[in-house]
Order: structure tokens, then sequence, then C-alpha cells
């Protein structure tokens, strides 16, 4: 017997669809709700690290944004200041959505009116060597283009 869950991701503003097998039916005490593990959240389109990792920080602005965070921009109005121009709702919809799959995280550093600072999380700064592979093949396909010092590496 297969059990069918259904998820709606915010996130992506889509449904995924997850087949399991059913768990047969168990008369230790230890087996309730309260005491089982949690189960991770489905992957949201295929099973493919590529898919989801792109579910995630694929769209035009997100690396950006991340990238503007390691270089050291924590504040909203220095992250709405950088060249590619993004938008305000924009930049908005994605830091809540960044925070939302835990890419960052907000703390106040104003309370009135409230304003907010933005960091990466571990799992944030674990996508710098993603960038920096960006940035060498960026360097070698289009020449001419500025490296920022945080990412400049000798080559080898």
């Amino acid at each position: 017997m297969q059990v069918i869950k259904l998820h709606y991701n915010s996130f992506y503003r889509a449904f995924s669809i997850t087949s399991m097998p059913a768990k047969p039916p168990t008369s230790d005490p230890t087996d309730s709700p309260g005491t089982q593990p949690t189960q991770e959240e489905p992957f949201l389109r295929s099973v493919c690290p590529v898919t989801n990792a792109l579910d995630i920080f694929g769209d035009k602005w997100t690396l950006l944004i991340i990238r503007d965070l390691m270089l050291g921009k924590c504040r909203y109005q220095d992250l709405i200041a950088s060249p590619e121009r993004i938008a305000s709702n924009i930049l908005a919809d994605r830091l809540k959505k960044m925070e939302g799959v835990g890419l960052v995280v907000r703390r106040a550093y104003q309370h009135r009116p409230v304003r907010y600072e933005y960091f990466l999380t571990e799992k944030g700064k674990d996508l710098g060597p993603v960038l920096e592979v960006i940035v060498k093949w960026g360097k070698r396909h289009y020449p001419g283009t500025m490296i920022f010092p945080k990412f400049e590496r000798d080559e080898p």
C-alpha cells in the first residue's frame, strides 16, 4: 500500500506529490506521533540535487543577494543599492523566501521603525564555493568583468 502526500510549498507557489510505502500498524508505545523523528520535506520536483538547488537559488536575484551578503552588505538599503538595481518589492520577497528556506537570518537593529540586518546562515555560506566557480567561469568567458576581491583567487 502507498501513501500519497500533497505538499504546498509557498516559496515556489507550487504543489509536490510524494509517494511512500504505508507504515504497517504497530502497537509499540514509542511509535506514537510525538516520538517519531520528523521526516525531511519532500523533494519539490525531482530527486536530482541540481533541480532542488536551482529551486532554491536559480532565479535571477538570489545568488546576487547572497553575493552582496558575502561581501559584507547586510542592511536593506545596502542591498537595494547594488548595481543590478533590484526592485524593492523583489528584494523584500527574495529575502523573505531566503529566510524561509534557511539561507539567511534577520536581526532587528532598530525598533522604531523596525529595520533588519540580514546574515547568511551556514547553509547560505556553503554557497560561497558555488559563487567562486561562477566568478571563475564568468572571468574566463567574459573578459573585462569586474571581480570582487573576496572572490579573487590565484589561478593555478
